[in-house]
């Protein structure tokens, strides 16, 4: 099955977008990174709220994700700029760019070129060389199977694990059926179904996995007086009738359907295998989306009960619902209604509409949220606590 994109010489992979991204390496760049991107039709930024007074497992992990974001092939070339003297030095966010990809890169740093002004000036000139270079790029044939997809649930309701999970679940095979690679992300949604994923772990090794970043989660909420169950499911979760956590969690995994589980990857990692695996991200929706979009994933499949906005800057997200009520509320964020799987046996029908709207948006179509230019998101931020001698990760 072949789709239209670009091919990314430099690292062999394959985008079904060709953004230019003005990277702020910190907070304190953001605002100047807006504003070049604000003036450069073709780039895309985000606000980073990190990259300095971090700790060292934090400012690990913020450079990491910056360095997936550069890699992604949905980013034709980078223009990062930091302030210079936060955490996330330059030079280290460079280094880390480079052990990834080897795409076109510009770097600023406001203190030293100097000022404000003549950043913008100079950033905004790379900007539009790059996105010149970017448009010269005619786009090529290849397989789907080179694409990595992402699966992301978030305003849940009892017709995410029914229908939309389900439906999502069954697109998520075929792509791994067709040689391509599918993301299980959300290790706070897996709490009270694990033993369901582990019994379709490649090996003994992955099963244990699994249960280690569980363990893990659960582990540094108890180290700080909190207890996961206590504040999830959410209250929009149990407006719509989700009475549990386990219950709650048997819904999200339904969007993995029921291929193999190949392996488990950290937040923001590269992911380098076919097939199903699993992204150890926190439930919070625009964090565990980020992750999967630093880790090399080009479009992600979102399924919401009760509606949300959210996408990303850089990969088109597909919004869809089981919902009918919030199908028509919320019409301008919902890509996607397959209410009427509710009250039929059509799944066949939807599965093969929802992956036609796939190859639609992997060949330029955009999604509701492109349209609308909504595309806030975060980087996943850790603390490690100690007690009793044990060190603990906690996500934020």
């Amino acid at each position: 099955m072949k789709i239209n994109g670009y091919k990314r010489e430099c690292d062999g992979t394959y985008g079904i977008r060709n953004h230019v991204l003005i990277l702020p390496t910190s907070i304190c760049a953001s605002d100047v990174a807006r504003i070049v991107s604000e003036k450069v039709d073709g780039t895309i930024t985000f606000h980073n709220h990190l990259g300095c007074s971090q700790t060292k497992i934090d400012t690990a992990y913020t450079i990491s994700t910056m360095a997936g974001m550069a890699a992604n092939p949905n980013v034709y070339g980078v223009v990062a700029i930091s302030l210079g003297c936060e955490n996330c030095q330059m030079d280290r966010v460079v280094t880390e760019i480079k052990s990834r990809t080897k795409k076109p890169l510009e770097t600023f740093i406001i203190q030293d070129v100097p000022g404000v002004e003549k950043t913008i000036e100079l950033a905004t000139k790379a900007a539009i060389k790059m996105v010149e270079e970017a448009k010269a790029m005619s786009k090529t044939e290849f397989e789907i199977s080179n694409l990595i997809l992402g699966t992301e649930c978030g305003g849940s309701d009892p017709t995410s694990g029914l229908v939309s999970n389900v439906l999502v679940g069954h697109v998520s095979d075929r792509m791994v059926s067709l040689g391509g690679t599918s993301i299980l992300s959300e290790t706070t949604e897996f709490i009270g179904a694990q033993h369901v994923l582990k019994k379709r772990a490649r090996n003994t090794s992955v099963a244990t996995h699994i249960d280690e970043i569980i363990e893990r989660y659960e582990e540094s909420q108890y180290s700080v007086g909190d207890n996961i169950r206590m504040r999830n499911p959410s209250p929009g979760n149990q407006r719509g009738g989700i009475t549990t956590l386990e219950e709650k969690s048997l819904g999200c995994i339904k969007k993995s359907g029921s291929s193999m589980i190949q392996d488990v990857f950290d937040y923001a990692q590269p992911i380098s295998c076919k097939g199903l695996v699993i992204m150890d991200t926190p439930g919070n929706d625009s964090i565990s989306m980020m992750g999967m979009a630093a880790g090399g994933c080009s479009l992600i499949l979102f399924t919401t009960g009760q509606g949300t906005p959210l996408g990303n800057p850089l990969v088109p997200v597909i919004k869809i619902t089981g919902n009918q009520q919030t199908a028509e509320k919320m019409k301008e964020s919902i890509d996607f209604d397959c209410s009427e799987g509710l009250n039929s046996n059509n799944m066949d029908e939807l599965e093969n509409a929802l992956f036609s709207l796939v190859l639609d948006v992997c060949n330029g179509r955009k999604t509701k949220s492109e349209i609308y230019g909504i595309c806030e998101c975060s980087i996943v931020r850790v603390s490690k606590y100690v007690k009793d001698g044990v060190i603990r990760k906690t996500y934020f």
